[in-house]
């Protein structure tokens, strides 16, 4: 078979064939999905961490400091992820992408967003001065984007290079929140914000809200930011 006569082939059975759903009751894996026409569909909340800027860093750096910052962004953003029970699903250069389950989904995603910020001024940029001050002017920027909804994950590629695909709202969004310019360093979407608990919601003493409403985006609905952060 020529690869012509492959690639016709596998986009006829891919129409062709029944897609098999079943409700997922925990983030799959590789493993957990065949390459046919398989899903799960999983109600969950998207987490979206970018690293911002990351072109200047890299045109106005050596290429050994861009990979050093990259290293430790990802590494601090992805152990506060699973600490609070976030399964990382992809990255993708400077960012990662993470998804949350169970009934507090939306305010552990949310609380993982302020503690990552939170790394950046008080690990990741004072250990970057300490080492490269006078040498290299670099600060961190960083945003994290965090919405909800149902995702019909199935698998894709083939065998020795394949991955999972995320199809819904929410792991677009995610990705777009994070891209937003307006002065915050966490953006969530209103889904996100109406069920989370208080303790996502209030900080300080006294208490305040901690979430500004930025108004109705050019994506549909109504998104929050923030510029705190939370220690841990």
């Amino acid at each position: 078979m020529t690869l012509r006569d492959d690639l016709h082939a596998y986009v006829k059975k891919t129409h062709a064939d029944q897609w098999q759903e079943r409700k997922g009751q925990k983030v799959p894996e590789l493993g957990d999905l065949k390459f046919s026409t398989d899903a799960v569909n999983l109600d969950a909340t998207v987490l979206y961490a970018d690293l911002a800027d990351s072109t200047n860093l890299v045109a106005n750096n050596p290429n050994w400091l861009a990979a050093e910052v990259y290293k430790n962004y990802l590494y601090c953003a992805a152990k506060i992820i699973r600490s609070n029970g976030g399964s990382i699903t992809a990255y993708d250069g400077d960012r990662v992408m993470a998804v949350f389950i169970g009934t507090d989904k939306n305010t552990k995603a949310v609380d993982t967003a302020l503690k990552i910020q939170w790394s950046v001024g008080n690990i990741l940029q004072p250990a970057f001065d300490k080492k490269y001050s006078g040498r290299y002017d670099y600060k961190y920027k960083q945003k994290v984007g965090v919405d909800t909804s149902e995702l019909f994950v199935a698998k894709t590629g083939f065998r020795g290079s394949d991955e999972l695909v995320w199809v819904g709202n929410a792991a677009n969004y995610a990705a777009k929140l994070a891209a937003l310019n307006r002065g915050r360093y966490t953006y969530i979407s209103k889904r996100v914000y109406d069920v989370m608990h208080k303790s996502a919601k209030f900080g300080g003493t006294p208490e305040k809200n901690m979430w500004e409403d930025m108004g109705t985006s050019d994506f549909g609905f109504r998104v929050y930011g923030s510029t705190w952060r939370r220690p841990f």
